[in-house]
C-alpha cells in the first residue's frame, strides 16, 4: 500500500481533501505525504463501518479473536519497520520506539484478558430457569490518536474495541498520519473484513466531520483543550459513550528520607523522557526546603549536564530526541519565559539548540512562592517548589484541577501509606518514575484529566454495554396476587 493512501475499509483508498505532509523532526525530510479525508469521505467512512457493524458484532466471539490474534503476528513481523517509522515522524529515540512497536503485539494477550475478566459472559441457575450476563457492542467508534504515542495509544483502544464487536473509524494525528496508515494495513493484512477499520486521515477538518457523523462513541487521546471541546459538543447526548484522555499537570514529591542522587534519577525520567512528551510525565516537584533539595537539585542538574540530546539514528544513541515539531517546541519555550516573567528562578534554561528547532534543552525553574497558571506544558521543563514537610508537599501536589499521575519519593513507607491514600490521581507511584505504568492495569484519572473512563485494562468497561436477562427454557403462568377468580 502507497503511504500516500486514505484507507477506507480494507481495500478502498480515497481522499478529496488538501494534501498535507509529515516531517522528521530531527530533519525536516518529508516521511508521509498525501490528502485529507474531507467531510464526504468522512461520511463514507462512517457508513462503511455502520454497514460492517451487524455482521461484526454477530460473529462469534473466536472468530473476531482469530483476527485480532493474525494482527497480532503481523505487528511482530513489521515491529522493526513500525520502531523506526514512529521514530521518524516522532522524533523519539528508537529504544523507546522498539518499546512502543512491541507493545502493539503484547496489546492484544491484554485485552483479551481484560474483556474475559471484565466483560464477558456468565449464568447462573435460578427457581426459574437461569440469569445471564453478556456483553454488547455499543457501535461505530471514532478513535481519535495522539502524536506522542502515535501506535500504542490508538492501539490500546482499537484492539479492545474490535474484540468488543464494535467498528471503528480511525483519525491519527495529523502529525503522525504514517503510522496510521501502516495500522490500517496491518489490519488489512491480517484479514479484517472490509468496513471494519476505516481509516481518516487529517486535521482539525477531518476531526469535526467525524464528530458530527452517525457514530456511537469517542475514544480520544489528547489535549484538554479539544477533550473538554469533544466533553461539551456531547452534552445531553447519554447515547454517545465517551472515553477521554487528556493529560495532567502531574506532581512528583521527594522528602528528605532518600537519597539524593537516586531521587534525581527518579526526576529526570519522570520529568524528561520522551523529551517530555509523554501525559504522565512529572510537571510540577516539590522538594524540601533546605540542604537535601539543595543536594537533589544539585544532582539533577549534573544528569542533565550528561544527557544525550540527538535523532533516532545517531550512532550514539540519545536520551532525548527532538519535540515533535517546531511548534512544539516553541510552546515550551514560550511557557518558560511566562514563568521565568512571573518571578521564577531559571535553574537550567530550556534552549533551542542549533541542530534544529525542535531540538530543546531540559528546562528547571524554581517557581517556589509563586502562583502559576494549572496547565500542562508539554515538553521538557520542569517546574520545583520548595516545601516545609509532608503536609505542604501533600497540599501543593494536589494544588491541580487535573489527576492523572503521581508520585513519591521516600525510603519511609508510612510517608507511601500516608500519600497514596490522600492523593488524587489515578496513577500514583512510589519511589519509581510518574512515567511507569503498565498496560495490565488501568490508565487514567480524575478531574480534567480524564471522564471517569480510564483505558488500558480497563478499555474493555467503555468498548461493550452489559446485558443481564432473566431466562427460561419455556413459556410459564407466573403466579399474580389480586387478581379476581375467573
Amino acid at each position: 500500500m502507497s503511504m500516500s493512501d486514505l484507507v477506507i475499509g480494507a481495500n478502498k483508498r480515497a481522499g478529496a481533501g488538501d494534501e498535507f505532509a509529515s516531517h522528521d523532526p530531527a530533519t525536516g525530510d518529508v516521511v508521509w505525504q498525501g490528502a485529507s479525508a474531507n467531510e464526504a469521505d468522512v461520511q463514507e467512512a462512517v457508513a462503511a463501518a455502520r454497514a460492517a457493524f451487524p455482521d461484526w458484532s454477530r460473529r462469534p466471539h473466536d472468530e473476531r479473536i482469530d483476527v485480532v490474534t493474525k494482527y497480532q503476528d503481523v505487528v511482530k513481523k513489521r515491529a522493526d519497520e513500525i520502531a523506526q517509522l514512529i521514530s521518524r515522524e516522532t522524533g523519539k529515540a528508537l529504544w523507546e520506539t522498539k518499546g512502543e512497536a512491541a507493545a502493539l503485539a503484547s496489546k492484544v494477550d491484554i485485552s483479551l484478558d481484560g474483556y474475559a475478566e471484565r466483560t464477558g459472559a456468565r449464568a447462573s441457575d435460578t427457581a426459574f430457569g437461569r440469569a445471564a450476563l453478556r456483553h454488547a457492542a455499543h457501535g461505530v467508534m471514532a478513535v481519535f490518536g495522539p502524536y506522542n504515542f502515535p501506535a500504542h495509544l490508538p492501539n490500546g483502544h482499537i484492539v479492545p474495541a474490535l474484540i468488543a464487536g464494535d467498528t471503528v473509524v480511525f483519525k491519527p494525528s495529523e502529525i503522525t498520519p504514517g503510522i496510521g496508515a501502516v495500522l490500517a494495513d496491518c489490519w488489512r493484512e491480517a484479514g479484517l473484513p472490509d468496513g471494519v477499520v476505516n481509516l481518516v486521515q487529517g486535521a482539525r477538518e477531518t476531526g469535526a466531520a467525524l464528530l458530527d457523523a452517525e457514530i456511537d462513541g469517542v475514544l480520544f487521546t489528547g489535549s484538554v483543550d479539544t477533550g473538554v471541546m469533544i466533553h461539551r459538543k456531547f452534552a445531553g447526548r447519554p447515547d454517545i459513550i465517551l472515553a477521554l484522555e487528556m493529560g495532567g499537570n502531574n506532581p512528583l514529591v521527594v522528602l528528605e528520607d532518600c537519597d539524593a542522587e537516586a531521587a534525581a534519577s527518579i526526576v529526570l525520567h519522570s520529568a524528561f523522557v520522551t523529551t517530555g512528551q509523554r501525559c504522565t510525565c512529572a510537571r510540577r516537584l516539590m522538594i524540601p526546603a533546605g540542604g537535601h533539595g539543595d543536594a537533589v537539585l544539585e544532582a539533577l542538574c549534573g544528569l542533565l549536564d550528561r544527557i544525550r540530546i540527538g535523532a533516532w539514528n545517531d550512532s550514539d544513541e540519545p536520551f532525548m530526541g527532538p519535540l515533535v515539531g517546531e511548534p512544539a517546541a516553541k510552546r515550551v519555550l514560550e511557557a518558560q519565559d511566562r514563568i521565568v516573567a512571573a518571578g521564577a528562578k531559571i535553574l537550567r534554561a530550556s534552549e533551542q539548540l542549533e541542530r534544529g528547532p525542535a531540538f530543546l534543552t531540559p528546562g528547571v525553574l524554581d517557581a517556589t512562592g509563586l502562583s502559576q497558571p494549572d496547565a500542562e506544558v508539554f515538553g521538557p521543563l520542569l517546574t520545583v517548589y520548595r516545601v516545609e514537610g509532608f503536609e505542604q508537599a501533600i497540599a501543593a501536589a494536589n494544588d491541580t484541577k487535573f489527576g492523572l499521575a503521581a508520585g513519591l519519593v521516600s525510603d519511609d513507607e508510612s510517608n507511601w501509606t500516608r500519600f497514596v491514600s490522600q492523593i488524587r490521581a489515578g496513577i500514583v507511584n512510589w519511589n519509581r518514575a510518574t512515567t511507569g505504568a503498565a498496560s495490565n492495569m488501568p490508565f487514567g484519572g480524575p478531574g480534567f484529566s480524564g471522564n471517569h473512563r480510564p483505558s488500558a485494562y480497563y478499555a474493555a468497561d467503555y468498548c461493550a454495554y452489559p446485558v443481564a436477562s432473566q431466562e427460561a427454557a419455556r413459556a410459564q403462568t407466573l403466579p399474580t396476587i389480586g387478581l379476581r377468580d375467573a
